[in-house]
């Protein structure tokens, strides 16, 4: 007989089919006490229903949250209201949520309210208590597991922040029997090292995974700590007793190192970029005084008298230029006018035809005589020629 053999996806195929057919499992209710809640930031919810037996995973799609009047928390005792079914790919079952109801709070959450309430009854939650971070560690403290990524966490944040401070480690044990103790010793041993702050916490987990930070011991030695204490316990919507003690309450321990180191990298580049400012804002110092000197030493030549002499005597000069050419130029136009004028009286004069054989004839008095007319026979005429003149006797007048 041939053995039948099976895909991994027929299996969880097969046995959701299974799930689907059972009616008990399509809309049933299960109480028990919520552990390890998770809001996604899709909107869903992932949680885990425990009892003292066992524990089922569960999750509430963000289509389903309408019907939620309340915000679930861990240590909450629930009845939830769903389907049970087979998630195929992982091989494994969870209640899907469709109404979820508080049933009451389990057995550790009222003890970390009670606790809560007398603690803070007593004052030890008061800002008044609360002690200041400094602003520039030069030793950190740090209380966690050895083994867990909390510490590396803030190993790389305080080496990437500031690579000169002091890292002080004391490995401490911080879930399970003996854990509370542990924390406390830890404390206190960072204490008396004389370290600047102290930073104390572990990564999250479960109400059961953080209790050891619930305990009374390690809220008094948080309390009591001469050295200003940073929590830094589970993830940001973890809250222990330890946060409500401490000085000052980090959601991660990667936000605890951010929030007690400086960050030397970007002080030193804020340092290089206000010198670089006031580089600038010392030469455009330099250079508005050296403008302004020189509109000052402008002004003040200007109103100098050895400015004043200089101008007038450039205007002198100017004005003894323009002057002189102005005379020039009316001395050339004189000229020019005065030869013209002589050429046209030159054009008139006698001489001038006389000098070209022609001859001036006048009366006794002198008058000019132009016409045979005006003669007569024995008047006297003078004749002027280039060279001398002749007197003469008229003998006779004629007409042509």
């Amino acid at each position: 007989m041939t053995e039948s053999i099976y895909s991994v996806t027929q299996v969880n195929s097969y046995i959701k089919n299974m799930f689907a057919r059972d009616r008990a499992l399509n809309r049933i209710s299960v109480q028990g006490e919520v552990s390890n809640c998770k809001y996604h930031s899709s909107g869903h919810i992932y949680f885990t229903l425990k009892d003292s037996g066992g524990t089922l995973s569960a999750i509430m799609f963000a289509s389903r949250r309408a019907g939620l009047a309340f915000v679930l928390r861990d240590g909450q005792q629930i009845v939830v209201t769903g389907s049970i079914e087979v998630y195929e790919k992982g091989g494994s079952y969870q209640i899907y949520a469709d109404r979820i109801k508080q049933a009451g709070l389990g057995d550790l959450y009222e003890r970390f309210l009670k606790l809560k309430e007398r603690l803070e009854d007593m004052g030890m939650f008061s800002p008044e208590y609360k002690q200041e971070i400094p602003a520039v560690a030069h030793t950190i403290g740090i209380a966690t597991a050895a083994t867990g990524a909390a510490v590396q966490d803030i190993i790389n944040v305080t080496r990437r922040r500031n690579p000169f401070v002091q890292l002080v480690f004391v490995p401490t044990k911080v879930q399970g029997q003996g854990a509370a103790e542990s924390i406390v010793r830890s404390i206190r041993a960072l204490d008396a090292y004389g370290v600047d702050v102290i930073i104390v916490g572990r990564g999250g987990g479960s109400l059961e995974d953080l209790w050891a930070f619930n305990e009374e011991i390690v809220a008094r030695a948080i309390f009591d700590c001469r050295t200003p204490v940073i929590s830094a316990v589970g993830h940001e919507t973890d809250f222990t007793i330890a946060d409500y003690v401490a000085d000052l309450r980090a959601p991660t321990p990667s936000a605890a190192a951010e929030l007690a180191t400086m960050d030397m990298v970007g002080f030193l580049d804020g340092l290089r970029y206000r010198a670089e400012r006031l580089g600038r804002a010392e030469k455009k110092i330099i250079s508005d005084a050296r403008n302004k000197t020189e509109r000052m030493s402008f002004r003040l030549n200007r109103v100098s008298p050895g400015y004043r002499l200089n101008t007038y005597r450039t205007m002198s000069e100017e004005y003894r230029m323009r002057l002189s050419q102005v005379m020039k130029d009316s001395l050339t136009g004189m000229r020019h006018s005065l030869a013209l004028r002589a050429e046209k009286l030159k054009g008139l004069s006698p001489l001038d035809k006389i000098s070209r054989g022609y001859a001036w004839v006048s009366d006794s008095e002198e008058r000019h005589l132009s016409r045979a007319a005006d003669l007569k026979a024995g008047d006297s005429i003078t004749v002027r020629f280039a060279d001398g003149r002749a007197a003469a006797e008229v003998t006779e007048v004629s007409y042509e």
